[in-house]
């Protein structure tokens, strides 16, 4: 018998106040996959994130999660929003923030129960930011404010993680260490992310979805220039940089396409292709 998908769409479609957003979209996500979801602003990328969330229903089309309907997989799913719209003001520790995440599954009344504040300090231990327990949110760097909102969604117990543009707003290296978390989730996690930097995740993920309204899937070592400059509409100029690698130099030829701006750190621009 076929494992049943992760998550699965079929010919989903959909609209806001009839403007089309996706059109005939058919996925399906395995178990344990690592999935990069790419494509221009306005693609529907963060769109389709909240139909497998179940917050928006399709307009034409089926969606699964767990083999049961979103609604139903919502619990078994662990969600990072996009940093920038993630307030930093509220007074809260790191342990309490992270604690949030057992919010719908604990207890109604009464706080969290020591099981509760164990998964947190699991959750905290793994994405290393056990260290800051105590520290107000407010206080943390961007890379830091990353990793407790990925302990977060961890301490629900997800099957499944979805991470709406994890690294915006963040340095090279510490975008580097985020996917090397993210992998080492993978082993056991299904986990799916959104991102604009389409030669750095190629690295890192199993397949690389291509989301421009309709969406094209793609072996990471199936990715051209071509593909990419069909995806974003237009001719992308592709620049090759290096990455520092821990403990091993550098890593060549990761790329990205130009038309999405200058990559920190870049050296300057010159042809290359994707990697292999």
């Amino acid at each position: 018998m076929e494992p049943v998908p992760v998550i699965k769409l079929e010919d989903v479609s959909f609209a806001y106040d009839g403007v089309g957003v996706l059109e005939g979209v058919n996925l399906e996500v395995g178990r344990r996959e690592f999935l990069g979801l790419v494509g221009p602003n306005g693609g529907g990328k963060s769109t389709l994130l909240k139909l497998v969330l179940g917050l928006l229903a399709p307009t034409r089309g089926r969606v699964s999660v767990l083999g049961g309907s979103p609604a139903a997989g919502r619990r078994r799913i662990g969600y990072v929003p996009q940093y920038p719209s993630f307030s930093r003001d509220f007074p809260i520790s790191v342990r309490d923030c992270v604690a949030l995440g057992r919010l719908g599954r604990t207890r109604p009344f009464g706080g969290f129960t020591a099981r509760d504040r164990a998964l947190a300090a699991e959750a905290m231990r793994e994405t290393e930011v056990a260290g800051l327990a105590e520290r107000p949110i407010g206080t943390l760097s961007g890379g830091q404010m990353q990793r407790v909102l990925v302990a977060r969604a961890l301490v629900s117990e997800p099957e499944v993680l979805l991470l709406d543009e994890p690294t915006a707003n963040i340095d090279q290296r510490v975008e580097m260490e985020i996917f090397d978390l993210l992998k080492h989730l993978s082993e056991r996690l299904t986990v799916v992310v959104v991102s604009h930097d389409v030669g750095f995740i190629s690295r890192y993920v199993t397949r690389v979805a291509c989301l421009n309204r309709t969406l094209m899937c793609h072996a990471t070592e199936e990715l051209t220039g071509e593909t990419i400059s069909a995806l974003y509409g237009q001719p992308v100029r592709m620049i090759r940089h290096a990455h520092a690698d821990h403990g091993s130099g550098t890593h060549p030829g990761a790329t990205r396409p130009a038309s999405q701006g200058p990559h920190r750190d870049a050296p300057p621009d010159r042809p290359g292709d994707l990697p292999p």
